[in-house]
Formats: structure tokens, sequence, C-alpha cells
């Protein structure tokens, strides 16, 4: 049986900026974005130059609160997917403290996450799955 994966958390990381995005798969529009180019966000960190995990667990945290707000904290019922093994991959090994820092804000938060892997073909809500923190 195959998991409708209709809300899907994307990352966007690079040395100076955080972008955090709901996707809803079924139209594919970004439904709730966080990220530390906007002005109210960016005026409470102090990242300098570069990003660190404390801006990614921020950029988390109003990314929790919009979903809240939409009505998606549980993602309709179904919880919000990220594959955390391919964001990794897909930003390297530097940044694997920033994408599990946004996944603990969001997980801190009360958003219903459901981690997938590559290797398994089933996905389990983020609370079962402690092996991977």
């Amino acid at each position: 049986m195959t998991v409708v994966k209709r809300y899907v958390l994307r990352l966007f990381i690079s040395l100076k900026y955080i972008t955090a995005n709901v996707v809803d798969r079924n139209n594919g529009r970004i439904v709730v974005s966080a990220s530390t180019v906007e002005h109210s966000i960016k005026g409470s960190l102090e990242c300098g130059r570069s990003c660190n995990a404390k801006a990614a667990a921020v950029v988390g945290d109003v990314l929790a609160r919009r979903l809240k707000v939409e009505g998606l904290d549980e993602g309709q019922g179904r919880g919000i997917h990220v594959n955390v093994n391919n964001e990794v991959e897909k930003k390297g090994f530097k940044n694997r403290a920033k994408i599990w820092a946004i996944v603990n804000a969001l997980k801190d938060n009360g958003v219903k996450l459901i981690l997938d892997s590559s290797d398994e073909n089933t996905s389990q809500p983020m609370t079962e799955r402690k092996d991977l923190l």
C-alpha cells in the first residue's frame, strides 16, 4: 500500500540563507514558507555572513507557527513528510545540523512529521523513529 504524501517539507540551504517550504503535491504549490531572507526573521538573528543551526531553528519555529495558523500542523491528518537522508545528501554533510535543527523545531512545536527513508518502503511518524535522532 502506498502512502499518499500530500504535504512535503523542502529545504534550501546555502551559506547565507535558509529557506523551508511546505509543498502541496496535489497542485505543486508552496502553502507555507519561512526564510532567513525575510526582514522579520533576519532582524532577530545574529548570523553575520552565514547562517548557523540556531538560525535554522528559528526558521523551523516560524514555519511551525505559520503551519498552525493555516491549520496544517497535522498535515490534514496525514502529517508532513520529510526525507532527512535525501535532504542531507542534497545539501552535504556540513548542513546536517541545520536540517536537524529545522526538523526538531517543527517537532517541538507540535507539527506532525513523518520521516521517510529512501532505504525503506514504509513511513513512520517521527515519534517512532528515535533511532534517527
